[in-house]
């Protein structure tokens, strides 16, 4: 019993962010996919930013990653011309926000691209998938989103050849269930 003083606050934590990836996104105004180096994508985000995607070890395989070394991840309910996590399920899973190129040497075969985001903003997509980080990975090749079945869809980190990583983390949501794609 003297060890159960944090199971009521862990519980509580974990329905909040399930409830939090319930948001549903709208329809996106664009979508871009190229093969060629992101600078060559035919949207290009408010501002004209773009965002360094990486390769990344980690304990179950190579990742992409931001320019930060934080492993991107890709939601199975998105499609590949729109994003549905927008509200509080991107506080937790931040988009990938600008126009992607890969650094230099990385090799990244599957084809860059954008999505506009319903609130204007235009996130990076691989190989058809809107990206994302998450907030729970708190340091460069953590993995702790990898498998996470929130609201009804999978999480993924994406891999280089534009699969999802492996199977869940150790202690994890339990058996992953469901598609892992689109």
């Amino acid at each position: 019993m003297r060890n159960r003083w944090w199971a009521a606050p862990l519980v509580a934590g974990a329905a909040a962010l399930i409830a939090a990836c319930g948001g549903t996104g709208t329809p996106s105004a664009s979508h871009s996919t190229t093969n060629a180096p992101a600078s060559h994508a035919s949207a290009t985000p408010q501002g004209g930013s773009h965002v360094t995607i990486m390769t990344q070890s980690t304990s179950k395989g190579t990742v992409l990653a931001n320019g930060q070394g934080m492993t991107i991840y890709w939601f199975a309910k998105d499609t590949p011309t729109m994003s549905n996590c927008s509200g509080t399920c991107a506080t937790y899973w931040p988009p990938v926000i600008g126009t992607p190129a890969a650094a230099a040497g990385a090799s990244l075969p599957k084809g860059f691209g954008t999505v506009t985001r319903s609130d204007g903003e235009v996130q990076a997509t691989y190989n058809g998938h809107p990206l994302y980080t998450y907030m729970g990975d708190t340091a460069a090749g953590q993995i702790s989103g990898n498998g996470l079945n929130l609201s009804g869809g999978l999480w993924w980190a994406m891999t280089p050849d534009g699969a999802k990583l492996g199977s869940a983390p150790a202690g994890g949501s339990g058996p992953p269930a469901g598609g892992g794609g689109y």
